[in-house]
């Protein structure tokens, strides 16, 4: 069973690179977040300019804490598939060292038969040497020995080869794992410390601030579904071109659905599910739910996705945010998408326009 860490001065810290990743939502509680945003510390009877200008901030630390989430994401897949790879190859060794030693006792068991015959101990000889391959190569010695000898000296001498050819790749990607693992230590602490800046300014609202910065929100919000409604309608009006596969629509309506079913689920940051996800976490098993494998990280599946125009944006389909790619969603359709904001969230519904847009991409 996976274990967690304990949160640290209101912080939750994301698991370790071996360990499941998920938290409850009762740890996730003790995270005092608002909507969207956050605040700097404006100190009592600040002005409302002055807690957006704190929620600015703030939202400023949850995007950078997202872009060093997706760097997390895409250590964590390189350390999975590194280990998966080194295991692999310490695996293959095993089983080509026991052939050998099958091999050795073999030989053992033609050297016995020539001492017992009284003939040339070639084989032992072989094995004692200290350069086989010399002692092979000798043409006179080659002619004593009998044909399966032979045969299973070489196979001896080519199993040599070959094991110690695969702990040379064995050891070598034995240090890419090691690599992968320090990026991945890095970049979660980069996670953690944007987290961590961004809960120190939260902690220093007063309850009445935090009750106008929800109002606030709550006011942005509106406005922003509203937007989003009737940039949809402008674009339904205008293009009568913008079709999917009945295909697609199938696979599109079953991640949709999937995406739906996680409403309400934690955000953890480097988090694939079931019971809490990050944002390309949530996109990535949406669409596995449709029977689509796309990439882990989110600027992988803008490159792995048929790029699309806002014109051509149908439902099922991503919506990537801000330069570099650090964010994305599941477009759902009337200008909305499902997605897993940041620490101290859930999965929700929210309109594309909150987020500068740096792309879309279809995935089947």
């Amino acid at each position: 069973m996976a274990t967690h860490r304990k949160p640290r001065n209101g912080i939750l810290t994301a698991p370790g690179p071996r360990a499941a990743v998920g938290l409850t939502t009762a740890a996730l509680a003790t995270v005092t977040l608002f909507g969207e945003s956050a605040s700097a510390a404006p100190g009592t009877g600040s002005s409302t300019a002055s807690i957006k200008k704190v929620q600015a901030s703030v939202n400023k630390l949850y995007q950078q804490a997202e872009v060093a989430t997706e760097r997390y994401n895409a250590a964590k897949d390189k350390t999975d598939k590194q280990r998966t790879a080194a295991d692999k190859l310490l695996d293959e060794v095993s089983r080509k060292t026991a052939k050998l030693n099958a091999t050795r006792d073999q030989l053992g068991e033609f050297a016995a038969a020539q001492y017992r015959t009284g003939g040339l101990d070639a084989t032992t000889t072989y094995l004692l040497a200290s350069d086989p391959q010399q002692l092979l190569d000798n043409a006179h010695v080659m002619q004593q020995m009998s044909g399966r000898t032979e045969a299973a000296l070489e196979t001896f001498r080519t199993q040599q080869i070959e094991i110690a050819q695969e702990r040379s790749k064995a050891v070598a990607s034995l240090q890419k794992l090691d690599d992968s693992q320090q990026e991945l230590s890095k970049q979660k602490l980069a996670v953690q410390k944007k987290l961590t800046t961004a809960q120190k300014l939260l902690n220093s609202l007063t309850a009445k601030e935090k009750a106008r910065l929800a109002a606030i929100q709550k006011a942005a919000d509106a406005a922003a579904v509203q937007k989003a409604a009737a940039s949809s309608a402008s674009t339904s009006t205008s293009t009568s071109t913008s079709t999917t596969s009945s295909g697609y629509a199938a696979k599109a309506a079953k991640a949709i659905a999937f995406a739906k079913s996680k409403l309400g689920v934690p955000y953890v940051y480097g988090a694939t599910g079931p019971n809490s996800y990050d944002c390309s976490g949530l996109t990535q098993a949406a669409w596995a739910a449709a029977g689509v494998s796309i990439p882990r990280v989110a600027s992988a599946q803008y490159s792995y996705g048929t790029k699309i125009t806002a014109a051509d944006l149908q439902p099922g389909d991503l919506v990537f945010f801000y330069s570099g790619i650090s964010h994305v969603g599941l477009y759902i359709g009337g200008g909305e998408m499902i997605h897993a904001p940041h620490t101290g969230t859930v999965v929700k519904i929210a309109p594309i326009s909150e987020m500068p847009i740096a792309g879309y991409a279809r995935m089947a």
